[in-house]
């Protein structure tokens, strides 16, 4: 998908005018104000599509993340564009199609975040199972009485099988972390990994396998609208009773409502969730439940992790300038 054309993007060494619809790292902030004649969204607030086109109408350079929805009608009321520059490595909310047929370039921030991300799923996975909430809970509360036989009884790792779904870079990052608790590491992907990837994991050729086989599903594939509600109903009851969910990835490739049952139920034990439906509207439906663990989209959420980030960007407009392909470019 990627054009081999970069002629269009030679004025973007000119100081190109730029806009930030959400606030990056000061580090990155400072970078870009050196580079770029910079508009910024001084409140941070997510912006729809209408009013990004208004604030960006003059825009040579734009800087977005998940947040923002950049569909053919916002790419077409920017007439100016050169290149979108997505704090992230999903790029669902943009129309790549529409972008390439614009003669856009659209540049993602993929590798240097995997370590955060498969740092928080470890931390996701262990709250699920081991009752962190009820025990955080407990403690605040003032009601703990002291240590009990069968107080707060969670879910052990050793020998338990963690399927994967999404082997990709975070996936296998994740898949390294799980191995040093004694999980037993599956997974399904479009396709099996090379073994030296692998590093011994199992593969299952269709998703209902890897479910019906796991303790643990963590969700780690890429966001997609093939796979939007991909785990409903179905598919949560093919997993384990007692089985525990975590979601890394996209919100939206679980039905909130078939997880919300699953959990009430007891068909799964709990959930840790660090992506949601609709961000930030969370389905009142979890903050009902002590069994699942709920953080606000942290995944990539470390200084050095969004610094990296957004030098990746600059790396590559800077190569663009050039003339040169970067690495990171999409189309």
């Amino acid at each position: 998908m990627i054009s081999e054309n970069t002629s269009d993007f030679k004025s973007l060494a000119e100081r190109p005018r730029a806009y930030l619809c959400r606030r990056f790292t000061p580090a990155v902030e400072a970078a870009l104000r050196e580079r770029f004649d910079l508009a910024v969204n001084e409140d941070d607030a997510i912006l729809p599509p209408e009013e990004m086109v208004r604030r960006a109408r003059d825009a040579q350079v734009l800087f977005v993340t998940a947040t923002e929805s950049l569909r053919a009608p916002a790419l077409a009321g920017l007439p100016q564009l050169k290149a979108v520059a997505t704090l992230s490595v999903g790029h669902d909310h943009i129309d790549l199609q529409a972008a390439q047929a614009a003669g856009i370039a659209v540049l993602h921030t993929p590798d240097v975040l995997s370590d955060a991300c498969a740092d928080v799923a470890m931390m996701l996975l262990l709250n699920a199972c081991r009752r962190g909430l009820e025990g955080d809970r407990l403690v605040r509360s003032g009601a703990w009485q002291g240590w009990a036989p069968t107080q707060l009884l969670g879910m052990g790792l050793q020998g338990k099988v963690l399927g994967i779904f999404g082997m990709g870079r975070i996936g296998r990052a994740i898949a390294e972390r799980a191995r040093g608790f004694g999980l037993q590491v599956h997974y399904h992907n479009r396709s099996r990994l090379e073994p030296t990837l692998a590093q011994g994991a199992s593969y299952h050729a269709t998703l209902d396998g890897l479910l019906a086989a796991s303790d643990i599903l963590m969700v780690a594939a890429p966001g997609a609208p093939a796979l939007r509600g991909v785990l409903d109903a179905g598919r949560l009851a093919l997993l384990r009773r007692g089985a525990v969910l975590v979601n890394i990835s996209r919100g939206d490739l679980v039905d909130d409502e078939a997880l919300i049952a699953a959990l009430r139920s007891g068909q799964l034990r709990a959930a840790g969730l660090d992506v949601f439906a609709n961000e930030p509207r969370v389905h009142p439906g979890y903050r009902e439940l002590d069994n699942v663990f709920l953080t606000p989209h942290i995944g990539s959420a470390t200084e050095e992790t969004r610094d990296a980030m957004g030098w990746l960007l600059i790396d590559g407009l800077e190569a663009l300038a050039d003339g040169r392909q970067p690495t990171n470019r999409l189309c």
